[in-house]
């Protein structure tokens, strides 16, 4: 199963961190639509960060994992763009979800 975790701030539900770990185990290597997914939304949700943003998010990844903490941006329209990209990450992968909700699981967390 593919894990999701979102950390965000409890006052305004600012994204503060992100983490997803492990393989769908859907279909056989190569062939699992449900990583390929996962994986396509997730990087290319960093990678949107940098492009669109102009921030780099600290990530690390492996096979089977991302994690990533998402500075705070001092210019509060700059900041506004990170969280839109990474919401529009959190949406896409509820739609996996939604579809495949056995084998990917979102969990939200507050700080």
């Amino acid at each position: 199963m593919i894990s999701v975790h979102i950390t965000r701030r409890k006052p305004d539900r600012r994204i503060m961190r992100f983490s997803i770990e492990g393989h769908a185990n859907y279909a056989n290597k190569g062939k699992d639509i449900v990583c390929a997914g996962v994986s396509a939304v997730s990087v290319g949700a960093v990678n949107s960060v940098e492009a669109l943003a102009g921030v780099q998010l600290p990530a690390s990844m492996k096979d089977g994992w991302l994690n990533s903490e998402v500075p705070e941006e001092a210019e509060a329209s700059v900041d506004a763009k990170v969280q839109l990209l990474l919401e529009s990450m959190v949406v896409m992968l509820d739609s996996i979800q939604q579809s495949y909700s056995r084998f990917v699981k979102i969990h939200e967390h507050y700080l």
